[in-house]
């Protein structure tokens, strides 16, 4: 008898696991080409806006955009899909979203962020920049947070709210940048022919500008001797190739014009 009831309700249940298992399986395909669809139409977006030359930083911030709207548009028709009400999921979704905005504000500052970097554009796509406390170049302005390669190539993400609440430096907003250096020279040495020879000898290096020209003037004095001020123009592709190079001519062209090497000089006081 009981064995009766088992092969009854096994008979009953049946049916009902081969429809779910066929919308379960139809649910996957329909996930699967939904997403092959979504990466397809967020490229032939990303490829007409770049064939009608808009800015890169306006392109993935509008395609980024684009593809999380998709994909919950997708969701929701899945959820459809099995009988879910889909009004319900959606002021399920906005009550829920109404306890993560509160929870989660921070999310929802850089999101805002994004938007002013969006229309003040401080900086684009390929600038070098300073923002968040971390240098490098900008790869991408994302809804959350905007992506640059360090120049020790690290990926690193910075929160565009931390951007909007600290300094930003674009280094690439000008034509030239100038680069910082000194030579310490040592208390007997001859100033004149030291600023002449490094002047003539930085201006040949690769990449230098001749306008704004080389400047080399005495910084300040200290107990070694006099200290110069090297400081050479170049582009901000070409910063620490100007900047190692020219260390390098400072050191042969003073080594060469026989400079003596800047000691701290030593007073030793004996007992008497």
């Amino acid at each position: 008898m009981e064995t009766g009831k088992i092969v009854t309700w096994i008979d009953q249940v049946q049916p009902l696991l081969v429809a779910f298992g066929l919308k379960l399986i139809g649910a996957i395909a329909v996930f699967i080409i939904g997403r092959w669809l979504i990466h397809r139409v967020t490229n032939l977006i990303g490829a007409g806006m770049t064939r009608q030359k808009i800015d890169p930083t306006v392109q993935r911030y509008l395609v980024s955009f684009i593809s999380v709207a998709l994909n919950i548009t997708l969701v929701v028709a899945i959820l459809g899909y099995f009988g879910v009400e889909t009004t319900s999921f959606a002021a399920l979704v906005a009550g829920a979203g109404v306890a993560i905005g509160a929870a989660w504000s921070g999310l929802l500052g850089n999101f805002a962020s994004g938007i002013f970097l969006l229309v003040l554009r401080p900086y684009q796509v390929g600038d070098y920049v300073s923002i968040g406390g971390v240098e490098g170049t900008v790869l991408e302005l994302g809804l959350f947070g905007t992506t640059i390669n360090t120049p020790d190539n690290v990926k690193t993400i910075v929160g565009n709210g931390k951007i909007m609440g600290n300094d930003i430096k674009n280094f690439t907003a000008n034509p030239y940048r100038r680069v910082d250096l000194v030579a310490q020279l040592a208390g007997s040495a001859d100033v004149h022919k030291a600023v002449a020879l490094l002047s003539a000898a930085v201006a040949k290096v690769p990449n230098v500008t001749s306008d704004p020209g080389v400047v080399v003037e005495i910084l300040e004095f200290t107990p070694f001797g006099p200290k110069l001020a090297v400081r050479p123009s170049c582009h901000t592709n070409d910063y620490w190739q100007v900047y190692f190079d020219t260390n390098k001519t400072i050191a042969e062209t003073l080594g060469a014009a026989g400079f003596p090497v800047a000691t701290n000089p030593v007073t030793v006081y004996t007992p008497v």
